[in-house]
């Protein structure tokens, strides 16, 4: 892309982002690494925003109709469809990416992102407006889903290819830190408005609020990652094809084993995502009389030290390096998959063990789980390939986690849990053994 058609594809708001650059305008490996956790904080709060409204409030706002076990089970497959769109978004955007430019790419996809969740804030009940209810919520998730697909930036390539010798494993995990951060932030705006409102409030408008935030958010991110990418040193990256958008079938034909392995790689991680997140949550609200709001408060504490887990993850990547860090954790997840989902009915100690063990062993291989195959991409193909690999092991892995594990829960029993993380757990040991190739190149 040259220099004289970035400039005319540039939104007013990547040139304005120019002239508050970097000093001599230099990319910085702090600078980026700031706009990528800005970055992904902002596209993890939406998601929990949802996830939690999910459990708390669409089962009766949107599927007022049914039991609600069943409207959770419903709810849930609206929160499949944003991963079933992301591929979707991908495409689109990286023909926006293409022919426009990547400032206008990621203004559109964040806008789009933020405008698709606020919308959620004016959701009808379905008292109100019937079946439109849940239709219009399940349009709402699937323009989340296109957004999130466009808002692949690069930048976690970015931070992974400039990476100093011997820090790759510290530089990967880098991205992975706006996941607790996210919750954080969504768990306890729900936290305090379903502590401090009476329980009509918080159903009439409490639970709005938070989604009112995520424009907020997102117009921070927006300008904090423009300010990177809008650099010479990024365009010149671009420049030398690192980081440039090639077409995505020719890459997935291409790359189809790095892909196919890449997205197996991380499901340990991944579908310990949501069975620590998401569907723990379901479970309290349903099955027991615990407070959701402690409960919210102890997933706030989890997330804590799911966060220090990460950290720990890019420490122990570049010591041992990261196929092995994913390895010796995928075995201790399976380890965990075989006793601890039955904590969740044991009482409030027993909810405490399974969130926070869960949480540090989800960190620990959340952290390396996104960076493992970038590196195995040639450069013409990073940026695409990745964002390819992304969407399928999200899709794969995470997508459906929560309605599997709660169907599964409520039909079979808690056990049954355990059997499902440990199909994630056998997958990722299968990808981390055919890929002779991580074992040599990994550091």
């Amino acid at each position: 892309m040259a220099p004289g058609i970035a400039a005319a594809n540039s939104t007013p708001l990547e040139r304005d982002a120019r002239l508050v650059n970097a000093r001599d305008h230099k990319i910085r490996p702090g600078e980026v690494a700031i706009g990528v956790i800005v970055g992904r904080t902002s596209e993890f709060f939406d998601f929990f925003v949802f996830a939690i409204a999910s459990v708390l409030v669409f089962p009766s706002l949107a599927f007022g109709f049914t039991d609600p076990l069943t409207g959770t089970l419903y709810s849930f497959g609206m929160f499949a469809l944003a991963f079933a769109a992301r591929p979707f978004g991908t495409l689109l955007f990286l023909w926006i990416d293409r022919n426009h430019g990547r400032g206008t790419k990621l203004t559109i996809a964040l806008f789009l992102l933020g405008g698709s969740t606020i919308a959620m804030a004016f959701l009808p009940a379905y008292a109100q407006v019937g079946v439109a209810s849940p239709i219009l919520l399940g349009l709402f998730r699937i323009g989340q889903g296109l957004a999130w697909g466009g808002a692949w930036d690069g930048l976690p390539s970015l931070l992974a290819v400039n990476a100093p010798p011997g820090r790759r494993g510290w530089y990967t995990m880098i991205p992975q830190l706006g996941a607790p951060l996210g919750l954080l932030v969504a768990a306890g705006l729900f936290a305090y408005f379903h502590s401090t409102l009476t329980p009509g409030d918080f159903f009439a408008w409490g639970w709005r609020y938070p989604f009112f935030v995520v424009f907020a958010i997102n117009a921070v991110a927006l300008f904090a990652r423009l300010r990177i990418v809008a650099t010479p040193d990024y365009e010149r990256a671009f420049e030398s094809r690192e980081l440039q958008p090639s077409p995505a079938f020719q890459t997935m034909f291409t790359e189809w084993r790095t892909i196919v392995l890449g997205a197996f790689a991380p499901l340990a991680s991944f579908a310990l995502f949501h069975l620590v997140t998401v569907f723990p949550l379901s479970w309290i609200n349903l099955s027991t009389r615990e407070s959701v709001t402690r409960f919210l408060l102890l997933e706030m504490g989890a997330a804590t030290v799911g966060l220090l887990a990460i950290l720990a993850s890019g420490l122990l990547a570049d010591r041992f390096g990261r196929r092995s860090v994913l390895a010796v954790t995928a075995i201790l997840i399976g380890g965990y998959s075989g006793f601890a989902p039955q904590l969740l009915n044991a009482g409030f100690a027993g909810e405490s063990v399974y969130m926070v063990l869960g949480f540090a062993l989800l960190g620990l291989a959340f952290g390396q789980s996104s960076g493992v195959v970038n590196s195995n991409f040639p450069p013409h193909h990073r940026y695409t390939g990745a964002a390819i690999v992304a969407n399928a092991a999200w899709f794969i892995g995470a997508g459906f986690a929560p309605l599997v594990a709660l169907l599964l829960a409520s039909r079979i029993g808690l056990w049954a849990i355990g059997a499902y993380l440990l199909s994630g757990v056998l997958c990722t040991l299968a990808a981390l053994a055919i890929n002779k190739e991580w074992a040599r190149t990994a550091v």
